[in-house]
C-alpha cells in the first residue's frame, strides 16, 4: 500500500495545535496519587523458564486501585551487579505471554520487566494473567472504547497507572539500578511508554515505536483499522457521543504526555502505517519536552516502505546501540 499520510517533508515539520484540557495535569496527579499509598511489589516468585543464560521471576505488583498486576522479570543469569532496567509494555490485545518469549533486553544486559496488560491478552500472543475488575462502564468490548464517555472510567486511565507503578516496581527489585530505568514499547506499548515518559519525571530513557494514542483526532479521520476503528464503530452506533468521547480521549493524548517528558527519547515509525498513522508519532516527536524548559536528546527513524511493523529487527539494533549510549550497559 502506498503512503497515505503526509509526505515526509511535511511530517518533518508537522507540529499541530493541540486541544488539551486545562486540568490535564491535575487529572493525572490525582489519579497517580491515589495509587501511591502502598509499596508496589506484592510478590516475586522464581520460575523455571528452561533457559540457562537468563533468570526469570513471576512478579505481582499493585497497580491502579491497588489491583494486582502481573509481570515477568528477567535478567542475565549469575550477574550480581546492579543493572540498568527496561520496563516493556505490550501491544494492543496482548498479555505478557510466557517468560521465555521476550529476551532481547535481558540478553543485552538489562534487568527487564514485561508488564501484563490488564483485561487484555486474548487477541494475540500467548495470553495474559491480569483481569480488569473495573471494566463495567459504558463502552464496547475493546480496550480502546471501555469507559469512552468519561475519562475517570476509561481503560487507559487504569492501564497507564499500572505502567507508572511498573516503573516503581522495577526500581524496587534487587539488582536493578533505580536511576537507570528506560520505558520501551511498540504500538499500544509505544503509547504507554510515551505516557510514562510524561508522568515519571526522572525516567532515564524512552523508546517508542509506532505509538498508539498519538494524534488521536487525525488518526480517526485517516484510518478504520483497529484500535482506532473500534472507536469509530462505537461512535457510528452511539450518534451524538462524539463530544464526550473526544473529551475522554484528550486526557489520553500521547502528544500531551510527550510535551511533559524529560528523558532522552528514541522514536521509530513506518511511513505506510495505517494502524497508527505516522503523523501522530511525528507530532509527539516534534513537541517532545516542550514544557520542561529543557531540550531532551531525541531522534526519530522513519521506514518509508514499511507499515505498522516499522523497522523490526533493524530498528531493534538501532535501539540497542542508542540505549547503550544513554545508559551504558556495555560498560556497567
Amino acid at each position: 500500500m502506498p503512503a497515505f499520510d503526509l509526505p515526509l517533508d511535511q511530517l518533518e515539520r508537522y507540529r499541530p495545535d493541540l486541544d488539551e484540557p486545562a486540568d490535564f495535569d491535575a487529572f493525572w496527579q490525582a489519579t497517580l496519587k491515589s495509587a501511591e499509598h502502598e509499596e508496589p511489589l506484592i510478590r516475586a516468585e522464581r520460575v523455571d523458564s528452561g533457559l540457562w543464560l537468563v533468570e526469570s521471576w513471576d512478579i505481582t505488583f499493585r497497580g491502579f486501585a491497588g489491583d494486582p498486576v502481573r509481570a515477568w522479570y528477567t535478567r542475565p543469569a549469575d550477574t550480581p551487579r546492579l543493572l540498568p532496567g527496561v520496563v516493556e509494555f505490550a501491544g494492543y490485545g496482548r498479555g505478557r505471554g510466557l517468560p521465555h518469549e521476550r529476551l532481547t533486553w535481558a540478553n543485552a544486559g538489562y534487568a527487564h520487566l514485561l508488564m501484563d496488560n490488564r483485561g487484555q491478552g486474548d487477541q494475540y500472543g500467548n495470553g495474559g494473567a491480569t483481569p480488569d475488575p473495573h471494566a463495567s462502564a459504558p463502552g464496547g468490548p475493546g480496550p480502546a472504547v471501555r469507559g469512552l464517555l468519561d475519562p475517570h472510567d476509561h481503560h487507559y486511565r487504569r492501564l497507564l497507572t499500572d505502567a507508572v507503578r511498573a516503573v516503581a516496581t522495577l526500581r524496587a527489585l534487587p539488582g536493578t539500578d533505580p536511576a537507570r530505568i528506560a520505558a520501551v514499547g511498540n504500538s499500544q506499548g509505544g503509547g504507554v511508554a510515551l505516557a510514562v515518559a510524561g508522568l515519571v519525571p526522572d525516567l532515564a530513557a524512552v523508546l517508542v515505536t509506532a505509538p498508539f494514542l498519538c494524534g488521536i483526532r487525525r488518526a480517526l479521520e485517516l484510518t478504520d483499522h483497529a484500535p482506532y476503528g473500534e472507536i469509530s464503530a462505537y461512535l457510528a452506533v452511539h450518534r451524538g457521543a462524539e463530544t464526550a468521547a473526544y473529551r475522554t480521549l484528550s486526557y489520553l493524548e500521547g502528544i500531551s504526555f510527550a510535551r511533559r517528558a524529560q528523558a532522552p527519547a528514541h522514536f521509530g515509525v513506518g511511513l505506510r502505517d495505517t494502524v497508527c498513522p505516522p503523523s501522530g508519532a511525528y507530532a509527539a516527536y516534534h513537541r517532545y519536552g516542550e514544557l520542561t524548559g529543557t531540550e531532551p536528546a531525541k531522534e526519530i527513524h522513519a521506514y518509508p516502505y514499511n507499515g505498522h511493523e516499522g523497522g523490526e529487527a533493524v530498528h531493534v539494533r538501532r535501539q540497542l546501540a542508542w540505549l547503550d549510549g544513554v545508559l551504558g550497559v556495555a560498560h556497567a
